[in-house]
């Protein structure tokens, strides 16, 4: 063995970087897990504007455009990092849904101008807070990490159900060639991961959606009409739809969002931290929160939103057993290009929603899957089957009936809306209740290795109760 193969065999495989004949494909794998979720916030808040009158129709494809541009960026900066910016982890960073009712709202009362003017602010709040925000890692033992993963997985289903049904809202939702190309494909998946080489079956999810979609193209189920509308390149330019506005309401309810997005990303940092094997410290998750903020702020810059971890990929990540932070930076470039060339976009937006459906069933499985084996690490006393129960069932309930805070204020339904939120908060509050003494203990650990110990349940005072 050479000293160079010495020296890479001895870094951690988070560190390692992939041959580019195995980079490409698995960085291609997670563009396509995440697109039809990374172009979604556009399209909705953008359709609503448009719908009220205060954007035209021709500015949605600059929207997706700018969003794919951001969002490579945001995934550049959070897994590759520079001085404090960033987790350096494989995660990948898209548009939150968090924030889309808010910026619809604002929007249409203040005009286009005070979402971005909201969003930047909210931006460089997330980036002032995250050292303090990192701080409440200690109140994420096992017990809570592994509801909340397990929230993010389930949460995620009914977006899995959407596509497998063709697409929530339209006329031939739930018709059965949908669901039976969901099912082929989940199939397809499932063969590769059994029969397949393992060089390919890392590629199970990439190589189920090309085979699906070309399966789906004499069926009529593939659209690539939009291809030849969009333009070879290009360039998304700072404050295109004019200088931000700051209005102090639009500012404080994105303040609120952006609580949401740091308690969401912190499950998720947590959980492909769980999955990859390597400690998530509270300075490193600072880095983390504050690359959220940062790219928050290029969203507001650039004319495009919010920006989090996405957990979708979380579950890819779970699946392929790939760690390497190199294939998140691989597939992050692929969607700086995607955002610079819209025929590109284009062509991956033509993919089925069906046969996205079936990659999502796996995917969004996985997440769960990985909270039920962190939480195979605790203790399940009653108190903690109670936690993990009450946390699961508020977490969820947003996402079985989106109406039910409907008659709140809109700032209750900011936090709650998110069941990844409500259901992280539940558990955290449930545990410190039920919990007090261990929990009580863990803030009373001085210093980084305290909170990680916490944090992987190894700490002696939370050994019976936390796992």
């Amino acid at each position: 063995m050479s000293t160079v193969e010495a020296e890479i065999e001895t870094k951690h495989p988070v560190d390692r970087v992939p041959p580019l004949a195995r980079l490409a494909p698995l960085g291609l794998q997670h563009v396509l897990a995440m697109y039809a979720g990374a172009v979604a916030v556009p399209l909705i808040v953008g359709g609503a504007l448009v719908e009220a009158g205060k954007l035209a129709p021709s500015d949605l494809p600059y929207l997706i455009s700018a969003d794919l541009f951001v969002a490579g960026i945001a995934t550049l900066i959070q897994s590759l990092g520079f001085w404090r910016f960033g987790v350096r982890l494989p995660l990948m960073q898209g548009c939150t849904f968090a924030a889309v009712t808010p910026m619809i709202a604002i929007g249409n009362q203040y005009g286009i101008t005070a979402i971005y003017g909201s969003v930047i602010a909210s931006g460089l709040f997330m980036m002032l807070l995250a050292p303090v925000f990192a701080k409440l890692l200690r109140f994420f033992p096992p017990l809570v990490t592994g509801t909340v993963i397990l929230i993010i997985g389930l949460s995620l289903m009914p977006v899995a159900a959407g596509w497998a049904g063709g697409g929530a809202g339209s006329d031939d939702f739930g018709a059965p060639v949908n669901l039976a190309f969901a099912a082929a494909t989940l199939i397809i998946i499932l063969v590769i991961e059994r029969f397949a080489p393992p060089a390919f079956a890392r590629l199970s999810i990439l190589l189920g959606l090309v085979i699906g979609t070309l399966v789906a193209v004499p069926f009529g189920l593939t659209d690539f009409s939009h291809v030849a509308d969009q333009a070879w390149f290009g360039v998304s330019t700072p404050f295109h739809f004019g200088f931000p506005t700051f209005q102090v309401s639009a500012i404080i309810s994105m303040c609120i969002v952006a609580l949401v997005i740091m308690t969401e990303t912190t499950g998720d940092m947590l959980a492909v931290g769980e999955i990859v094997d390597q400690h998530v410290s509270p300075r490193r998750l600072a880095d983390g929160l504050r690359a959220d903020g940062l790219s928050t702020v290029l969203g507001g810059v650039f004319n495009t939103f919010p920006y989090t971890a996405f957990a979708q990929n979380v579950g890819l990540v779970s699946l392929t057993g790939v760690k390497s932070r190199y294939v998140a930076t691989f597939a992050g470039g692929v969607l700086v290009v995607l955002g610079l060339l819209p025929k590109l976009g284009a062509v991956v937006e033509g993919i089925p929603l069906a046969v996205l459906g079936g990659a999502g069933i796996a995917l969004f499985g996985m997440v769960a899957a990985s909270g039920v084996r962190t939480l195979g690490k605790v203790h399940l006393t009653n108190s903690n089957i109670l936690v993990i129960a009450v946390a699961v069932g508020v977490g969820l309930l947003p996402t079985v009936n989106g109406e039910i805070y409907a008659q709140f204020p809109v700032g209750f339904q900011i936090i709650f809306d998110s069941g990844i939120s409500a259901g992280a908060m539940t558990a955290i509050v449930l545990n410190l209740l039920l919990n007090s003494d261990a929990a009580n203990q863990r803030v009373k650990g001085d210093g980084e290795h305290a909170s990680y110990d916490a944090v992987r349940g190894t700490a002696a005072d939370t050994e019976v109760r936390q796992g």
